[in-house]
């Protein structure tokens, strides 16, 4: 069973899409909302949670203080599954999270927000060169100091930073698991 681990909706239970994703283990939810933490990025930030799945990154970012979050899912099971758990954090947070039933490319080609922290959490058989152009549309959207986490599998290849004009902080593997931390490259 997945829950919020910390913040106003602490406990509150999420469900999860029935096929198709996989959601973020609480092990690694913890480990990584521990670290920003010491960031500072999650009180009152814009966040966005790109192929959100059940919503459970976007949506402890929420519970934790985020001001405003954006959860971009496109299978529509999926998305219907991100409205309730949306709703259900929203009721304890005392804040609304927006779902978006867009693809990820189709939503940034769009956006008008500027994020502080961004999650792109794609199915592990997505391919390196669409998570590739996924960063370089999110690049211009990019608040100077903010922080993008990438989940993927470990075996997968590190995301091509540079490409998207942004650089790398840091990487974290948890079993299958990795997470690699970027940000916009400063000159």
């Amino acid at each position: 069973m997945t829950r919020i681990i910390a913040g106003a909706a602490r406990g509150v239970r999420l469900d999860v899409p029935d096929a198709g994703t996989r959601p973020t283990s609480d092990r690694v939810r913890e480990s990584l909302f521990g670290a920003l933490d010491t960031t500072g990025l999650l009180e009152a930030t814009t966040v966005v949670d790109l192929y959100a799945g059940s919503g459970a990154l976007g949506l402890e970012a929420l519970s934790r203080g985020a001001a405003a979050v954006d959860l971009v899912e496109r299978a529509p099971r999926a998305a219907r599954v991100v409205r309730t758990n949306a709703a259900r954090v929203a009721k304890a947070a005392g804040r609304e999270a927006t779902v978006h039933a867009s693809s990820v490319q189709a939503f940034l080609r769009g956006a008008q927000r500027t994020y502080d922290l961004a999650f792109l959490d794609p199915p592990y058989d997505v391919p390196d060169d669409a998570v590739a152009e996924d960063l370089r549309l999110l690049a211009p959207l990019l608040a100077p100091d903010a922080i993008v986490i990438v989940e993927r599998a470990s075996r997968s290849a590190s995301p091509d930073w540079a490409a998207a004009g942004l650089a790398s902080l840091r990487e974290r593997t948890y079993g299958d698991t990795a997470l690699w931390w970027g940000e916009p490259r400063h000159s």
